[in-house]
Parts: C-alpha cells; structure tokens; sequence
C-alpha cells in the first residue's frame, strides 16, 4: 500500500479508534440473537418488581397515564398502556408482515412441498392448546380466551436455540421461525375475527379504501417510504374507529410493501462500474491531503452508489432491516414493561389455581404445543406429504414443540384483548408467564441433553 493509499484508509482521529474500541462489542451485542430475549426477561422482571412494590401505585398510574393530541375543541388521547398495545406495537405487527412476505416469495414457506410439515406442525400447535384451554374452561364465562395459549413468541424460542447452537443443526432456526411465522398468522386472523367486540362498517369500508390505494401505489412501482407511512397511519386510524384491532393495519401494510427492486442487477453492476471508475480517475488526480468533504465530485459519486444500490434492492428487505433492531430492543421490551406488571398477593395466587384460566393456558402452552407440534409433523412425515429440513429429525422437532409453548408477546396481547376483569387478566397474564418459564427450560433441557449434535459449530450458527 503506498503512502497516498495509507493516508485514505486511516481518516479516523485518535478518539473515533479508542471509541470503536468500546463501541463495537457493543455493537456485536446488539447483533446477537440473544439480546431481544434478555432484554424481555429484564424488562418482565422489572415490571413485575414495580408491580409488587411500593412503587405499585406509581407504577399503574404512569401506565395510565393519559396522551395524545388536542387541536382547539378537537382531542384524541389514549393511556400509555393503550399507545404501546394499540399504537406501537402496528410496528411489530408490520416487522411481522414483512418476514411472513418474504418468507412466503423468497423464504422457507415458498416450496410447499418443504413446508408442509411446517405447516402442519403450527397447526398442531395452535389447535391442541386451543382445545386443551377450553376442555378446562368449556361452557364458562373465561371459554373465549381460548385464543390465548395458541401463540408462540419468536424472541424467546429462538433466543433459547441460539445458546444451544453448537448442539443444533442451523435448519432448526429456519424451521422454529417459519412456525412461528405460520403461527402468528393464525394468532392474527383470531384476533381479527374472535377477538372484536363490534365493528363499524363505514370506518371499515374507508379502511378497505385505503388498502386498495396503497396496493395500487405498489402496482405503478412507487416506493416512496413516507407515501406508504401516511397510507399506514390512515388505515390504522380507520381500523381503530372501526372496532377492528388497529394492529392488524401493520400486516396490512407490509403486504403492500414493494418486493420488487426498480432495477436489476446488471443495470446496478453497470452503473457502479462506471461510477467507480470516475471516482478511481479523481483519486489518481486529486491531493493526497484531501479528504472527500473537500472533493465535492467524489462525494457526489459516493452518493450515486448509495442510490443505485437503494434502486437494486427491494423495499420489502430495507425496511424489514431498518426495522429489527428498534423493535427488538424497544418496542418489544416497552411491551413487557408495560403489560407484565402483575399484582401478586396470597389471595391472588391461591385464585390463580382455582380457576380454570391459569391451569388452562399452562396446560395448553406446556403440553399441548408440546404434543400437537411434533405430533402433527410426524403425521406429514408418516404419509409422504413433505420432509423436514437437513439435519432435523423427530428429535429436533419435540424440543422445537417445547420451545412453542413460550407464548409471552402475543399471548399477553391476546389477553389484554379477551379479558377486560382484573382478576381473570392477572391469571391469564400468571399462566402466560409460568407457562413461558416452564417451556423454555423444558425446550433447553430436551435439546441441549436429547439432541446433541456433533456438527460443527461454524455451520450451526443462525444466518
């Protein structure tokens, strides 16, 4: 490297190096599959800590709290608790969108043929904790949260995969998370259809309207962001007013999201090419001192390349990659923070079990993932209707079926939308959380003990 060459690749000052030094395992940690499941756990401790403190008060009055907008004798306002489940967690509900679109145009749930055991693996894990809740609580007044233990939370399972990657085959990451993907799907068509109390048909029509608009806007090859976005907020707008759970607009939303590039790939080879073979030309001429600030033509090259490639890639994936991380590491620990506050006392707790709501949901998240999921594939497997993956086998597939019954995010969210007394809400919130628990170290137990696989460890890691 000559000296010209040594001087471009170091413009760093002495400060951004010891900073980077501190900054980047940081950064690492972030990546790390682990994270967003630490971060829950956390947050559900805290929750539950400020929920049974005596800090209680304070604590149920911030979630309370009431916000929202006022234009002269015009207002809207909601209370914190309401913002986080109605209002931010669309973003989840759009994130999730955006996977289950791309799995289903580019991922594992293309082949049918490779998905079918999948798919009959989240059936079985939706219908038998469906039907195990509601043996217990069949013809009472708490038989309509039979919804709630149907639910897989992707953090937490895969979470508890990514610490046994060295004993797993990386297929069992593409298998948990395109069953947890069905599984939300089935989880979001029972909170749209089970799950709402009364609906408005005016607001639902306008909301149809605005759907149609914005896969319009996807038909004539608009991928602006903020046409989208304000597409977005109106339909989550008409669906609240509507009576529909406003979440639902953020899977809405995704399925309108272009997966098309504007450009291909030989147009993004040849646009690059000649675009860094003038910013080579300026390097050979310009002063060795001079950093790009200074050279407005190469900033402007710099620039064209970051646009071609926005044009080469496809919104779907951009936004979905934007999108990660914030909701990862804010939007699904707000969510705890927020609705993991349980009230516990001796006599809660000694309610919890004499009720069928809490011994419902453990039942069917504890056994009834744990049977109806690998009970189901084998059945696909038995009569020739698809293959599981490369490297799984039976073995994996109970483990995965444990892992299901961590329910958490969604089973909380379907909850707070079947039960509206106290009471039942914290022996629903209760079970979701024993249950959780139990799953996840059931799930560990099994796969870190029953499955442990001699493949490399570089090759187990999740892509």
């Amino acid at each position: 490297m000559d000296k010209q060459s040594a001087h471009r690749s170091t413009v760093q000052t002495d400060l951004e190096r010891q900073f980077e030094k501190v900054i980047t395992p940081f950064q690492y940690f972030i990546k790390d599959q682990t994270t967003s499941s630490i971060l829950l756990i956390l947050c559900t401790g805290v929750a539950l800590f400020l929920a049974n403190s005596q800090f209680s008060t304070s604590y149920q009055s911030f979630i309370e709290t009431p916000l929202g907008l006022v234009v002269d004798d015009h207002s809207f306002s909601l209370s914190l608790h309401h913002w986080v489940n109605d209002a931010i967690m669309t973003l989840f509900f759009f994130l999730l969108g955006l996977e289950i679109k791309r799995e289903l145009l580019a991922g594992e749930l293309q082949d049918f043929s490779r998905t079918l055991p999948v798919i009959a693996a989240a059936i079985g894990g939706m219908l038998f904790p469906a039907l195990l809740f509601l043996l217990l609580n069949f013809g009472s007044e708490t038989e309509h949260g039979w919804g709630i233990p149907m639910a897989t939370d992707t953090a937490f399972a895969v979470g508890i995969l990514a610490l046994l990657r060295r004993q797993i085959p990386a297929s069992a990451f593409a298998f948990l998370t395109a069953l947890a993907i069905i599984d939300d799907i089935g989880a979001i068509l029972v909170i749209a259809f089970f799950y709402t109390e009364s609906i408005d048909v005016l607001y639902l029509a306008s909301g149809a309207l605005a759907f149609v608009l914005l896969l319009l806007v996807n038909l004539l090859g608009i991928r602006n962001s903020w046409i989208y976005l304000a597409g977005g907020v109106i339909l989550w707008s008409m669906l609240y007013m509507s009576g529909v759970h406003a979440t639902v607009a953020g899977i809405m939303v995704a399925f309108t999201v272009p997966a098309r590039p504007k450009r291909d790939t030989g147009w993004f080879l040849q646009k690059t090419h000649r675009l860094m073979s003038r910013f080579e030309r300026m390097e050979r001429k310009s002063d060795s001192s001079e950093n790009i600030l200074e050279n407005i033509d190469q900033h402007d090259i710099v620039e064209g390349v970051q646009v071609a490639a926005a044009k080469a890639t496809t919104p779907l994936r951009r936004w979905e990659r934007a999108l990660e991380h914030p909701v990862a590491l804010f939007v699904l620990p707000l969510f705890a923070l927020v609705n993991a506050g349980i009230p516990l006392s001796y006599n809660t707790l000694e309610y919890l079990w004499d009720g069928g709501i809490t011994s419902g949901i453990v039942l069917g998240l504890v056994v009834g993932k744990s049977i109806g999921i690998p009970l189901m594939a084998w059945i696909a497997i038995k009569f020739r209707l698809g293959r599981l993956p490369d490297g799984l086998d039976l073995r994996h597939i109970v483990g995965i079926g444990m892992l299901g019954g961590m329910g958490f995010t969604m089973s909380i969210f379907i909850a707070d939308l079947g039960f509206a007394q106290q009471d039942q809400l914290i022996a629903a919130k209760s079970g979701i959380l024993v249950a959780s628990l139990l799953a996840g170290i059931m799930g560990w137990l099994w796969l870190r003990f029953c499955c442990n696989s001699d493949m490399p460890s570089k090759t187990n890691r999740p892509q």
